[in-house]
């Protein structure tokens, strides 16, 4: 580690506005511990985010940082990344922001394979504006949109990202933080499009609709619930049922496609 995390920090911002018990400070720490060890300068680094609870994130982080519109942080982030292809771009987002609204954004700067880090904070619920479904909340899930539970299939960001040419992609949870971190600074180190889903959890909208008012209850679904992708795949090999209620954690791709917004030597 290059320095001390609290650096990358705008401390006259705090206290922060997160809900009492939200995820996503788990997940800024664990992204500016990667960045830290990366050896970023402040200077050169650009966070992005769209609209949503997540996207709050990049005002308590020191940097030159974007707050855009809904669903469009990744359009933004590539015209940072275009511009100045020496900066390193990171983007917070959400479930809703990226995989709703942005949903070809996300798709497209995947296929593109755009040299920038996005960092997914996936708490399966619209949190910020009133508690509706998005495409992550599970099936069976109660949102103000789905009150007598959720029932279309939940999309998989780390298998689209995969398949829409990212050349890193990985999930974990704020329960799993030396695993998320690692693969953070993974992600960062390889070039192209990393995409880093996070899932994390949200007490206020998401818990409280779904018997997990306590913290600590959601943190222990994530921890109970979790499979590591390697044992899924063992699992299906051997014929074995992988239950129905159970999320895939791990890397799910890191490979070295061509990408946009290198520097070129």
């Amino acid at each position: 580690m290059t320095g001390d995390v609290s650096d990358w920090y705008r401390h006259d911002r705090m206290p922060h506005i997160f809900c009492t018990g939200c995820g996503n400070g788990t997940v800024i720490n664990c992204t500016l511990n990667a960045v830290n060890e990366m050896g970023w300068d402040i200077d050169n680094t650009i966070f992005v985010s769209g609209i949503g609870c997540s996207s709050r994130s990049p005002g308590y982080i020191v940097t030159d940082s974007l707050h855009t519109t809904h669903g469009r942080a990744l359009a933004f982030a590539t015209g940072v990344k275009m511009a100045k292809p020496e900066f390193n771009v990171v983007v917070f987002t959400g479930d809703g922001d990226l995989s709703a609204i942005g949903g070809n954004h996300f798709i497209h700067a995947c296929r593109r394979n755009i040299n920038m880090t996005v960092v997914c904070m996936n708490n399966m619920i619209y949190g910020m504006t009133g508690g509706q479904g998005s495409p992550c909340t599970p099936v069976g899930a109660i949102s103000t949109t789905t009150p007598y539970g959720a029932r279309e299939p939940v999309f998989d960001l780390a298998e689209l990202a995969v398949a829409a040419g990212a050349n890193y992609s990985a999930r974990w949870t704020s329960y799993h933080v030396k695993e998320l971190t690692k693969a953070i600074k993974t992600g960062m180190e390889t070039t192209g499009l990393s995409f880093i889903e996070a899932m994390t959890q949200c007490p206020t909208s998401f818990g409280r609709r779904n018997k997990q008012r306590k913290v600590t209850d959601m943190i222990d679904h994530m921890r109970t619930h979790s499979i590591l992708l390697s044992k899924k795949r063992r699992m299906e090999e051997s014929g074995e049922k992988v239950p129905d209620d159970l999320f895939t954690v791990g890397e799910f791709v890191r490979r070295y496609r061509p990408a946009l917004g290198v520097v070129e030597e």
